[in-house]
């Protein structure tokens, strides 16, 4: 299939739904058998910069199946695992209460037509945990409900194929690092993880390999990704440093040579570009 400027150059299919120039082909393209696939991959990832006060917020009932960025249907979502994937919340829930020892649990609660969450916190001299709603927890918690989400959201009838994650440990206390390396780390065996993160204390674990991490470098305004240099690699691999001991030495760079092929290869697919 060849699209250009909104018109249908080319393609190998006997029909083909009409597009438009204020459209994307993909949406059109989804209701034919070969292109679907595609479209229901790039449909399921998720991609999160969460924000504590949306989702502090009472929300409207939204479909639960795919958090949204910046966790604003975090409410149905809950919800959702509630009725087909109690598991899942579970594994939310006990992480949660590491990363937050005094969160006893949290679930979807419906106030008039609207919802929000309702968490349940250990209170010194109380027999039973109180309970308090999103818009009276700490931007941490919120923050850190809605990574474990993000990352345990998937379910028998609909998973995220990729989630990423702006800076997870934002707001959190450097002692979740742990925590929170251990459900980035197990999420990753149902689905593709990526994180972007400026904190040591979250890459600081020895088991964490040296092939799970892209160091990236600003260079004359243009920022540069690629897998580590051999020394940073050698390192972690024979456990004489973690990923987070060398990103505090500033030594966690990306391989020359990588970006060397990556110089060559960008020059050569413009170079083949014709006017």
């Amino acid at each position: 299939m060849q699209i250009d400027r909104g018109k249908l150059r080319a393609t190998n299919e006997s029909a083909f739904p009409s597009v438009t120039p204020d459209g994307l082909a993909l949406v059109a393209a989804s209701g034919v058998t070969v292109f679907r696939p595609m479209f229901d991959a790039l449909t399921s990832t998720g991609f999160y910069n969460l924000n504590p006060k949306l989702m502090r917020e009472l929300q409207k009932p939204r479909e639960g199946h795919l958090l949204k960025p910046a966790g604003e249907n975090i409410a149905s979502v809950i919800g959702h695992l509630e009725r087909v994937a109690p598991e899942q919340l579970a594994v939310v829930q006990d992480y949660l209460q590491t990363v937050v020892p005094m969160v006893q649990g949290v679930e979807r609660k419906q106030i008039g037509p609207m919802e929000t969450l309702e968490f349940r916190q250990e209170m010194a001299g109380a027999r039973h945990p109180w309970r308090f709603l999103a818009q009276n927890m700490s931007d941490g918690t919120l923050r850190a409900l809605g990574i474990l989400v993000a990352l345990c959201q998937g379910n028998p009838d609909h998973s995220p194929t990729l989630v990423g994650i702006e800076e997870p440990e934002t707001a959190l206390h450097p002692a979740a690092g742990a925590a929170l390396r251990e459900a980035l780390t197990s999420a990753s065996g149902q689905t593709q993880i990526i994180v972007t993160s400026h904190s040591p204390d979250l890459l600081d674990g020895l088991a964490l390999g040296a092939e799970a991490i892209l160091a990236a470098i600003s260079e004359g305004g243009e920022t540069r990704i690629a897998p580590l240099d051999e020394a940073s690699r050698e390192a972690i691999r024979e456990q004489l440093f973690s990923a987070g001991e060398l990103l505090r030495l500033n030594q966690l760079v990306p391989d020359p040579a990588e970006l060397d092929a990556q110089e060559q290869h960008q020059a050569d697919l413009f170079g083949e570009a014709g006017p």
